[in-house]
């Protein structure tokens, strides 16, 4: 891993001040208040090599202009019904935190079978959790735990992998060069788990289409490795494909047992969140195009006619919309 210098951040900031104010902007989504320590993902992405990473921010800032990643939370799936269907076939989900305050994120790779949806909902999923991650948990996790935290650890249980899975090649190459060009260091560790004796013969294929600064990061352990996740984090955060031993079972809620769930209050919380910044940022219901409709009471004065009107058109600034010019403004006396 290479090691950034001041010199490289302090160069890399100065043709940061150089691009367009889009881009500029959807910076700030991006660094969430701390852009010295987002340069470094980059350069360290980049081996420290500023060009390259410079170049590396510049396309991310353009994929996310270009695609509207800044408003990928205010875009719920709908019906609920697929965004559930989603989340039996595309497992993930938030299990608790390291005892660094890290989020630990439990991965179900081996029974995933993204087959319930179209390609573009299972990308859109996840870079809503990506983006969950980055603007709403890892801020929290600041917070609470007092210093900067912008990194995650993510469990990939291999509990039911197949020869078959390598069906599924495409999507998951899709979604870890989005990974890898977009949310660059942002997983500490990948740790494996429950491999089966498949799991060899996938992983050969799987390796080259890794960065090698992500190879570095994956770490198999043993069984569910239970014991060795004990050692970064507590017993209540372990993902239930960790927690399982021999001859019992853990007596936990069916929602808190399994993260993947949309009844898991990760997923209620984000998908309640994703609903709430579509109402805020969905704009005031459109008037009529080119008419206001004012009822007038019968036989009305012109007193009560200009009180009317008066009382209408402020309605109509409240609501955030005005007629375009004097014409377009239509009164419509309704006798009764």
């Amino acid at each position: 891993m290479a090691v950034v210098s001041q010199e490289a951040i302090n160069e890399f900031e100065a043709l940061m001040e150089e691009v367009d104010e889009s881009l500029k902007r959807t910076f700030q989504n991006v660094h969430q208040g701390y852009p010295h320590e987002t340069l470094t993902r980059f350069l360290k992405a980049r081996e420290g090599n500023v060009p390259k990473a410079h170049m590396m921010l510049v396309d991310c800032l353009n994929w996310r202009v270009q695609n509207n990643i800044d408003d990928m939370l205010s875009k719920p799936i709908v019906p609920v019904d697929l965004y559930r269907a989603i989340r039996d076939s595309q497992l993930i989900g938030l299990s608790g935190y390291s005892k660094e305050g890290l989020p630990v994120f439990a991965i179900g790779a081996g029974l995933s079978t993204y087959d319930q949806a179209s390609v573009h909902y299972y990308i859109q999923s996840h870079i809503q959790i990506n983006e969950y991650r980055d603007r709403v948990i890892l801020p929290a996790a600041t917070k609470k735990y007092g210093k900067h935290v912008n990194k995650c650890i993510k469990i990939l249980d291999m509990t039911g992998l197949r020869l078959s899975a390598l069906n599924q090649i495409k999507i998951l190459t899709l979604i870890s060069s989005i990974d890898d060009l977009n949310y660059p260091e942002k997983t500490l560790t990948y740790y494996i788990v429950n491999a089966p004796y498949v799991f060899s013969a996938c992983w050969k294929v799987v390796k080259p289409l890794l960065q090698e600064r992500t190879r570095r990061k994956i770490d198999v352990l043993s069984g569910s490795g239970q014991d060795e996740l004990l050692k970064i984090m507590d017993y209540s955060s372990l993902p239930h494909f960790c927690q399982k031993t021999s001859g019992s079972s853990n007596h936990l809620d069916a929602y808190s047992e399994n993260c993947y769930s949309l009844d898991h209050p990760f997923h209620q919380l984000l998908y309640a969140y994703i609903k709430q910044q579509a109402l805020i940022l969905e704009p005031a219901k459109p008037i009529k195009h080119g008419s206001v409709h004012v009822t007038l009471p019968e036989d009305a004065d012109e007193g009560v006619i200009a009180k009317t009107l008066e009382s209408e058109l402020e309605k109509l600034k409240d609501a955030g919309g005005s007629p375009e010019s004097i014409k377009d403004l239509r009164i419509h006396d309704h006798k009764s």
